[in-house]
């Protein structure tokens, strides 16, 4: 029997409760194959840890993590903690560390969730987004001079290192190429100048490797339009990482909510552990009540069984999510129903 090492960061607020009940359906899946198990190890990092430490985890924390096949992350953030502390102690540091540059965040309407889009239909809001996670906007370069001072000034300076494009533009026509898709490229050309106008070249470069992935292009304030207008047209999507982050989470919308809203941060070569989470974020005000959606770390749960390679179960997750959706009997207050945070979880789990 396969045997795979998870650290499970629960972190802050509602994360604990909900990466509780993406673990409960992955012991599920596992009992039910037998071919394959979890050996789960929780480590208290987050926002309390740093209250207590004066950081998000502790100084080796990366080396502990490196012993690791995935990281399962519930959220991150608490009132008090300034949120650039709490994404750069934790978040962003093992993004980073572990070079996870492939951000996969599917954009799917399930069976049994409602969008807000009139007339939607199942199939024509089925779409896999791909952000480039490690540099672009959110680099982290700039500075700030004469501060409080008349002539106070910041820069933000994004980088787009040709390594760094390449491999995630590379990585979504292999992606397209491998699903028969069509693959939509995100940009701002008419506006960056210089950022925009590269990504661009570069995207058109590496397309010539590929003649048979159908192409787009859109703007990115057209493309925020047309995912509300004509989801249809975006299959598998690549954008940078400021672009994918804003994207993302108007595709959550779109798709029934960001209860729904499931995230895998990959090193492809596997070189280092890649983390899945939920990017619902720490609810701190329903935190300890028990009214926690599960179900976007569940999807996150699916995407782990996706990346070991267990496609079968990870599909067989998601089709567990439609028949709890569908039902509507066990669904917790966000999505209408009264049922809690567990509740949903055995629910999901007894339907695998």
């Amino acid at each position: 029997m396969k045997s795979y090492k998870i650290a499970v960061i629960g972190g802050d607020g509602i994360g604990p409760e909900v990466v509780r009940e993406g673990v409960k359906v992955l012991r599920r899946a596992s009992r039910l194959d037998g071919g394959f198990s979890f050996d789960f190890t929780g480590f208290p990092w987050g926002c309390e840890y740093y209250r207590k430490t004066g950081r998000m985890m502790p100084e080796d924390g990366l080396a502990q993590l490196r012993a690791f096949d995935a990281i399962f992350l519930g959220a991150v953030g608490a009132p008090g903690v300034p949120d650039d502390v709490s994404l750069h102690g934790l978040l962003l540091a093992i993004r980073r560390g572990f070079d996870q540059y492939v951000n996969l965040r599917p954009i799917r309407l399930l069976r049994g969730a409602e969008s807000p889009v009139k007339n939607a239909r199942r199939e024509d809001i089925d779409m896999i987004f791909i952000r480039e996670n490690s540099e672009g906007e959110y680099a982290g370069l700039g500075g700030r001079m004469y501060a409080g001072q008349e002539q106070e000034f910041v820069t933000q300076t994004g980088v787009f290192s040709r390594r760094g494009t390449s491999r995630i533009i590379r990585y979504a026509y292999e992606t397209a190429r491998a699903q028969k898709k069509s693959l939509t490229s995100i940009s701002k050309s008419n506006a960056l100048n210089y950022s925009m106008v590269y990504w661009d070249e570069i995207f058109r470069e590496i397309g010539r490797e590929y003649p048979d992935v159908e192409t787009k292009t859109y703007l990115v304030d057209a493309a925020s339009m047309l995912m509300v207008t004509h989801p249809e047209r975006f299959e598998v999507v690549v954008a940078s990482n400021l672009f994918g982050d804003i994207l993302t989470d108007l595709g959550a919308a779109i798709a029934g909510g960001i209860g729904l809203a499931a995230g895998a941060n990959l090193n492809p070569e596997r070189r280092f552990p890649s983390m899945f989470e939920p990017i619902h974020g720490s609810a701190p005000d329903i935190a300890g009540k028990g009214l926690a959606n599960p179900l976007a770390a569940i999807w996150s749960a699916s995407q782990i069984l996706d990346f070991f390679g267990y496609e079968r179960w990870g599909a067989r997750v998601l089709a567990a999510m439609e028949a709890v959706l569908q039902d509507k009997k066990t669904l917790t207050p966000d999505m209408g129903g009264s049922a809690g945070t567990a509740q949903v979880g055995d629910a999901v789990a007894q339907a695998l």
